[in-house]
């Protein structure tokens, strides 16, 4: 495997941008072992963490080092993966311009049958909004921990009052009566799609039962578990925490839908 750290200019953003990626290398002992165009997989992080955390945290380049897939990890800042009602569209440039930027970068597949999302906290949010979104483009999504709703923060209730969580969610959403039945109102997304008979990728949500966004994973999946392919892990007195993320994105690995190359 190889890694590599890219600045680029973003101009949905309007500002310069970084990325760590990790891609296959083709070594002359295994010639031929993978062949591009590699399917990908979009690594996304958590809302106080940046683009080198999933690397800092965990061993996901070990734990990719088999499966011949690109892994693509943006920084993202505070933006929870959306168009913010105050500040950047940083879900035009998740959904529509980052996509665009590694095809032209790296080997990458452009088939939804070969792209992936996953990420943890308000990645996870950020990895359900890029699959259930945009169908037509994920065949499989992962949420660890995801803050699958946001109208917690909308609202301030105590269990997740960190003043600058709360701030960033009000910036991006706007108010609870703009965030509902909104885009960014992922239940209600899926909601039209399941009555539209939209095909969409399968979900995968684990979440510890310690976790602040426990209760929310949980509803999310008692409203879904018998109209979709959704797997749910929940793991008993696990909290926010990366020793639980480093063993889920295992998991994860094991569960995608990975073609042979």
């Amino acid at each position: 495997m190889a890694l590599v750290h890219v600045e680029y200019f973003s101009e949905v953003l309007g500002l310069s941008s970084s990325m760590d990626v990790i891609i296959p290398q083709q070594i002359q002992r295994q010639p031929g072992r993978f062949k591009p165009p590699y399917p990908v997989l979009y690594l996304l992080h958590g809302g106080s963490d940046n683009h080198s955390n999933w690397q800092r945290n965990t061993a996901i380049e070990r734990y990719v080092s088999g499966l011949g897939l690109v892994v693509v990890m943006p920084a993202v800042h505070y933006s929870f993966y959306s168009d913010q009602k105050y500040g950047l569209k940083y879900f035009t440039f998740l959904s529509e311009e980052l996509p665009r930027l590694v095809q032209q970068f790296f080997h990458v597949s452009d088939q939804r049958e070969d792209t992936f999302a996953a990420g943890l906290s308000m990645g996870g949010y950020g990895a359900f909004k890029l699959g259930i979104v945009c169908p037509d483009r994920y065949a499989a999504v992962a949420s660890l921990s995801g803050s699958l709703d946001q109208r917690s923060r909308l609202t301030g209730e105590p269990v997740i009052a960190n003043s600058i969580m709360l701030q960033m969610a009000k910036h991006t959403f706007g108010s609870l009566e703009e965030y509902d039945r909104s885009e960014n109102d992922l239940a209600h997304v899926l909601e039209g799609h399941l009555a539209d008979g939209v095909q969409l990728p399968k979900l995968y949500q684990a979440c510890g039962t310690l976790d602040h966004n426990y209760e929310i994973n949980k509803r999310f999946y008692e409203q879904f578990r018998d109209r979709m392919d959704v797997t749910y892990i929940e793991a008993p007195d696990r909290g926010h925490e990366w020793g639980f993320w480093d063993e889920s994105i295992q998991q994860v690995l094991q569960w995608l839908p990975i073609r042979s190359t």
